[in-house]
C-alpha cells in the first residue's frame, strides 16, 4: 500500500477548486477587513428597529451572514485539506472569531424584532417585499420564549468560540495528532493504519489483518482515554448549558426545536428499531455461519461474507456507474452531476493531514465542495454517490431559494444522499448477472441498513442516555461511558457476538458526537430514502423528489417531506424500511 502523499504532491485534477469560493488568501484577508466594517452598519438598527426599516435590516443581515459564512467555510476547508498546515490552522481560528463578531453584531435583532407588535408584524410579512420573510418570522415567533434579551444574546455570541472548544480539541486530536501505527498484512508487509484505509482493512478477508487494524485504531483512543472522556463530557456540558439558558427542558428538546421536530420523532425511531432488533441478531448469526467462525467479533462485521468477489472500482469507474444509476432522477440532475465531476467540485484522495471521512460543505452563491478519501472500493463508490446527493441537494436549493431559505435543515440533510445510495444499489442488483456478485451486493445492502439505520440509532440512543444522565447530575467518566456503550452493543447486536473490550471505547472516536443529536437523522434520512427510491422507481414520482431538493428551508422539514409524499411524523416510513431489511435477512438465511 502506498504511503500517504503530502498535499503538495496531489495532482490538481483530484483537488477541489477552492478558489471558486474565495479567489486567494489575500482576497480572504481583504474581505475579512471589509466585513468587520459592515458589522458596524448593523449598529444603526440597534434600539431603533421598526416595521419601516425591518426589510433593510434583514437584507443587511443576510448579506453579512452570507459573507461571514463564505469566509468561515473557506478557512476551514483549507484547514481540512491539511490540518498540519499552521497558516490555515490560524486562518480557521480567525474565522471562528469572525463568527463570534457576526453573532455579536446581530444579537440585538431577534429580541428587538420580537418586541414589535405581533399583529403588525404578521400583517407586514403577509404581502409586499417583506413577504419574503413570512416563514422566517412565523418560525421566529414559534421560538419566542427561548430567545433572550439583547444583552444575554450578546453574551452568548461572545462565548461562541468557547462553546466550540471541545469540538476543536477533538478535531485536532483526531486529524492532526492521530497516529494509529503500523500493522502487517497477510504477506507480512507493514501497513500504516489511517482513517482513510481503516474501513478497507476491516473488510480484508484475512482475519488477523482485521483484528490488528481494529486493535491498532482503538489503542490510540484508549491511550488518551481520560483526555477524550473529558473532551466529550465538556461538549455535553456545553449542550446542557445552552439548553438551560434558553429555557428548554432538555438538550434533546433544544436540538430538535431548531428544526421544529417533535421528541416523538426521535423516540419513535429508537422504539421502532428496537422492535426489529431480532432481525439484526439473526443477521449477526448468519454472518458468523457464512464466515465459518466459531465465534464472531466486532472486527468481523465489515468483511464481505461472499468470498472471492473483487469489487475494486476506480474513481473514474465509480463516476460512470453512479451517473448511470442516477438517470431515473432526470436529465437536469445528470447535467448538474456532470458539471460537478468535470469542474473539480471534488477533493478525491487522502493526503497527509487531510480530514478523515467524507463530507460536503459550501456557501450560498458558489457550488458545494465534496471531500472524499477514495480508495477504489465498493464502499467508496457508494460514498461518492452519497456525497453527490448532498451536493445536488445544496445546488438545487441554492439555485431555487433566496438566501434566507438557501440551506436545508439537518433533519433533511441525509435524505438526498441516501436516495442516491438506494438508487445505486437497485441499479447494481438489476444489472449484475453473476450470482456471487449479486449475493455480495445483497450483503452490502444489508450492511447499509446495519451501519445507517441500526448503528446510527444506537449512537442516537447513546447520546440521549449520556445527556440525560448528566442533566440529572450524574457525572460521566471514561469507564461509565464505556459501560453505557457496552450495554447498547449487547442490545443491538445480541448475545452471540463477542463484546471486545475495544468496541466499548468506540464512542471515543465518533466526531459526530460533538454535534449533539445529529446522527439520528442518518437513520430517519435512510428511512425517507427507501420511501423516495420506491416512489421514483415504481411510481415515477421524480418531479415530487426534485421539488423536495429545491425546497431548502422554505417550510418546516416534516412539512416539506409531507408535500413530497413521505410523512416522518408517523412510524410507517421507518417500519417499511426495516421490513426491507427483515426480508433481506430472510433471503440470506435461505441461501445460507
Amino acid at each position: 500500500m502506498e504511503q500517504l502523499k503530502p498535499r503538495s504532491e496531489v495532482l490538481e485534477q483530484f483537488k477541489w477548486k477552492i478558489d471558486d469560493l474565495v479567489s486567494s488568501d489575500k482576497s480572504w484577508e481583504e474581505r475579512f477587513e471589509k466585513l468587520k466594517q459592515d458589522f458596524i452598519k448593523m449598529d444603526s438598527f440597534k434600539n431603533n428597529l421598526n416595521i419601516n426599516n425591518l426589510l433593510e435590516c434583514l437584507s443587511l443581515r443576510d448579506k453579512i451572514s452570507n459573507e461571514t459564512f463564505t469566509l468561515y467555510v473557506y478557512a476551514n476547508l483549507k484547514k481540512n485539506e491539511d490540518s498540519t498546515n499552521n497558516f490555515y490552522q490560524s486562518l480557521a481560528s480567525k474565522s471562528d472569531s469572525l463568527i463570534s463578531l457576526y453573532q455579536g453584531a446581530i444579537a440585538f435583532l431577534e429580541p428587538e424584532l420580537l418586541s414589535l407588535d405581533e399583529n403588525e408584524l404578521l400583517k407586514a410579512v403577509s404581502s409586499g417585499d417583506l413577504s419574503l420573510y413570512n416563514h422566517y418570522i412565523k418560525n421566529l415567533l414559534r421560538t419566542k420564549e427561548h430567545i433572550l434579551s439583547t444583552e444575554k444574546e450578546e453574551i452568548l455570541a461572545s462565548a461562541y468560540e468557547i462553546s466550540q472548544s471541545a469540538d476543536n480539541i477533538f478535531s485536532m486530536l483526531n486529524n492532526a495528532d492521530a497516529d494509529f501505527g503500523y500493522i502487517k498484512d497477510e504477506n507480512g508487509k507493514e501497513i500504516k493504519v489511517t482513517h482513510g484505509n481503516y474501513s478497507m482493512l476491516l473488510e480484508n478477508p484475512n482475519r488477523n489483518v482485521r483484528e490488528q487494524a481494529f486493535k491498532a485504531m482503538y489503542k490510540f483512543y484508549y491511550n488518551l482515554k481520560n483526555t477524550v472522556a473529558t473532551t466529550y463530557t465538556s461538549s455535553v456540558k456545553a449542550d446542557i448549558f445552552n439548553a438551560k439558558v434558553r429555557n428548554y427542558n432538555s438538550s434533546l428538546e433544544h436540538a430538535l426545536s431548531e428544526t421544529n421536530v417533535s421528541l416523538d420523532v426521535y423516540k419513535n425511531l429508537i422504539s421502532t428499531v428496537h422492535k426489529f432488533l431480532p432481525a439484526m441478531h439473526k443477521y449477526v448469526d448468519i454472518r458468523k455461519k457464512r464466515l465459518g467462525l466459531s465465534e464472531i467479533h466486532f472486527y468481523d462485521l465489515y468483511t464481505p461474507i461472499v468470498k472471492d468477489v473483487d469489487k475494486k472500482i476506480t474513481f473514474e469507474e465509480g463516476k460512470k456507474i453512479t451517473l448511470e444509476a442516477l438517470k431515473p432522477l432526470g436529465d437536469d440532475y445528470i447535467k448538474n452531476l456532470n458539471e460537478a465531476f468535470n469542474n473539480r467540485w471534488i477533493d478525491v484522495y487522502e493526503n497527509i493531514g487531510k480530514r478523515s471521512g467524507a463530507y460536503v460543505w459550501g456557501a450560498y452563491g458558489c457550488h458545494p465542495f465534496v471531500s472524499l478519501n477514495y480508495t477504489d472500493t465498493l464502499d467508496d463508490m457508494f460514498t461518492l454517490a452519497h456525497e453527490m446527493g448532498h451536493a445536488m441537494h445544496s445546488h438545487y436549493t441554492h439555485t431555487n431559494q433566496p438566501y434566507i431559505y438557501g440551506d436545508y435543515t439537518i433533519f433533511l440533510a441525509e435524505v438526498a444522499s441516501t436516495v442516491n445510495e438506494a438508487l445505486l444499489m437497485e441499479h447494481l442488483l438489476k444489472t449484475t448477472k453473476n450470482e456471487d456478485e449479486k449475493l455480495y451486493l445483497i450483503n452490502h445492502f444489508m450492511e447499509q441498513f446495519r451501519t445507517t439505520l441500526f448503528r446510527q440509532t444506537m449512537f442516537a440512543e447513546f447520546e440521549m442516555i449520556v445527556h440525560e444522565k448528566m442533566e440529572n447530575g450524574e457525572p460521566q467518566t471514561f469507564e461509565s461511558l464505556c459501560e453505557i456503550y457496552k450495554d447498547l452493543n449487547i442490545k443491538y447486536y445480541g448475545n452471540d457476538i463477542v463484546i471486545d473490550e475495544e468496541i466499548t471505547w468506540e464512542w471515543a472516536r465518533i466526531p459526530h458526537f460533538y454535534s449533539a443529536f445529529y446522527v439520528y437523522q442518518y437513520a430517519t434520512g435512510y428511512s425517507c430514502a427507501i420511501a423516495f427510491s420506491k416512489k421514483i422507481l415504481e411510481e415515477n414520482k421524480t418531479d415530487d423528489y426534485i421539488g423536495f431538493l429545491k425546497s431548502g428551508s422554505c417550510d418546516y422539514s416534516t412539512e416539506i417531506l409531507k408535500k413530497a409524499g413521505v410523512d416522518m411524523t408517523k412510524k410507517e416510513p421507518i417500519e417499511n424500511a426495516l421490513k426491507v431489511f427483515e426480508n433481506l435477512v430472510d433471503k440470506m438465511e435461505k441461501i445460507s
